[in-house]
């Protein structure tokens, strides 16, 4: 298992944003065999081939099975995770200094971005000398930014009050130093202008994230550190499950799902509520002749396994968990309940799950948010209520979920890989 890992801690390193996760998923997928397809063009799939299928920051990866399909098993996952945007003109001057205004995206620990070298990455649209608009994904790391605190001197009770920042006014980070008369209106041109060669910019979606590369903690490095585990963990355990198939099924369609837009309600065309996998469906119906009746029956005799994060113990805050449901690291993955079905799991598609890991002899634990607090979600609501497709939410527990420093344990990681690839292959 030590290559899993070894290619997790890269996965994470080399993923910043979304676009270079798909970047990173696809390169893993082409060398597997998976043969890439377009949107924009028509599908001539074959019985036992292989395929995948990039939507900006998202991507499907399906196997066919030797015959045509009479259910399917979907592993879901999301490649955002909360962060900091550059606005659309993001630079202007603050006495002598360069500085670069943010949004919020999602729901990040804000104070965790304080003090922290941090680099920009994305995606731009430029033109070349051809003219056309040109789509590349960046990651500058030669200037590092911050956003610094204000000194105890200046906030004597920040201790016993703790911080609190103004979205607006306390997020900017600084580039650099500038001479007072001059605008920095270039400034991100001329970033950009270090790693590409281009005619002009035309547009960009830019995030602040933290240069501090991965690192295995603990006493005997049972433990892993990084920005984005949430959901890149279950982005890898999903991308292991469904790379390493050695051979089709014989009647199951097997499906990887990787969504973007997760942590912003998933509202877009990348987004778990888009039409993407309704309609990847009806092409690969349509391709194998496949009729509506049945392909109503494949989603009826379907499972979908959502694959996010959950909340493990945090042993200095004990009451703000319900006592008797709290996921400890390194104690197995959680299976992810709520009465409102914030979470998509429920008696017969949990089920799946625990019996999958009696099978396996696989530690499991359950979660469920205190009854006075409310809870979070997932992609699998989302994916149940579009497809009608019975559902299960699990993840791996982690501490200092939206932080830009997360921890989770490496023993539940390799567990769900060993799970999901147990499910997809058997379940």
């Amino acid at each position: 298992m030590s290559h899993i890992l070894t290619d997790f801690k890269a996965f994470l390193d080399g993923s910043p944003t979304s676009w270079h996760a798909v970047k990173e998923i696809g390169n893993r997928l082409a060398i597997r065999e998976f043969h890439p397809l377009n949107e924009e063009e028509k599908w001539d799939l074959e019985l036992g081939k292989k395929y995948f299928i990039i939507r900006g920051g998202a991507l499907c990866a399906f196997c066919l099975p030797e015959t045509k399909p009479t259910q399917a098993m979907i592993l879901a996952s999301h490649t955002d995770s909360p962060a900091l945007k550059l606005k659309p003109t993001p630079a202007y001057q603050s006495g002598n200094m360069t500085q670069f205004g943010v949004e919020i995206y999602g729901s990040p620990l804000l104070t965790s971005w304080l003090n922290r070298d941090l680099a920009i990455a994305g995606r731009v649209v430029i033109t070349t000398g051809s003219g056309r608009p040109e789509e590349r994904v960046v990651y500058l790391d030669d200037a590092l930014l911050f956003i610094p605190q204000l000194a105890i001197h200046l906030d004597r009770e920040v201790n016993e009050k703790g911080v609190h920042l103004n979205k607006q006014e306390h997020l900017s980070p600084i580039l650099g130093l500038s001479e007072e008369s001059k605008l920095p209106l270039d400034a991100l041109e001329k970033l950009l202008r270090r790693h590409l060669s281009f005619h002009s910019l035309l547009s960009f979606e830019l995030f602040l994230v933290p240069h501090e590369p991965c690192r295995f903690v603990g006493l005997e490095n049972e433990m892993l550190a990084s920005y984005r585990i949430d959901n890149l963990a279950g982005v890898h355990a999903v991308l292991n499950a469904i790379g390493f198939l050695e051979k089709p099924a014989h009647h199951r369609l097997q499906m990887g799902l990787f969504w973007d837009n997760e942590e912003i309600g998933s509202r877009s065309k990348e987004g778990a509520a888009s039409p993407f996998l309704n309609n990847i469906l009806e092409r690969i119906a349509f391709t194998l002749k496949i009729n509506v009746e049945e392909l109503f029956l494949l989603k009826n005799n379907s499972l979908c396994v959502s694959v996010d994060m959950a909340h493990a113990l945090n042993p200095n805050y004990p009451k703000k968990y319900e006592p008797h449901h709290t996921p400890l690291l390194g104690k197995g993955i959680v299976l992810k309940y709520n009465a409102d079905q914030k979470y998509a799991s429920n008696a017969l598609s949990a089920a799946v799950v625990v019996h999958a890991c009696q099978t396996l002899n696989l530690p499991y634990q359950s979660y469920v948010c205190r009854s006075d607090m409310p809870c979070g979600s997932t992609v699998g609501p989302i994916i149940a209520s579009s497809t009608g497709i019975n559902t299960v939410d699990i993840g791996c527990p982690q501490l200092s979920m939206h932080s830009i420093r997360e921890v989770m344990a490496v023993k539940d990681y390799l567990d769900m890989v060993r799970l999901l690839t147990h499910l997809l292959q058997e379940g």
